[in-house]
């Protein structure tokens, strides 16, 4: 995954968050990981895999899903 790539997906989940008024911690807590793994991940510094993007976005009633690339 390209550094461009973890910024993009770190933005997005950053935005979810903070749509459904939680903290890095509240979310944190629904997923069981580390409050600063989420800070990296949101910040494009933690390469992560579907696995964790998964339950992250089950944790925000999103989803994860593959789109076509706009060139």
């Amino acid at each position: 995954m390209t550094m461009e790539n973890r910024l993009k997906i770190g933005q997005r989940i950053a935005e979810l968050r903070k749509e459904a008024g939680l903290s890095q911690r509240d979310l944190a807590e629904r997923t069981g990981f580390n409050p600063s793994n989420i800070a990296r991940i949101e910040t494009g510094r933690y390469s992560v895999g579907l696995d964790v993007l998964s339950k992250i976005a089950s944790a925000l009633g999103a989803s994860v899903k593959l789109v076509k690339n706009e060139s």
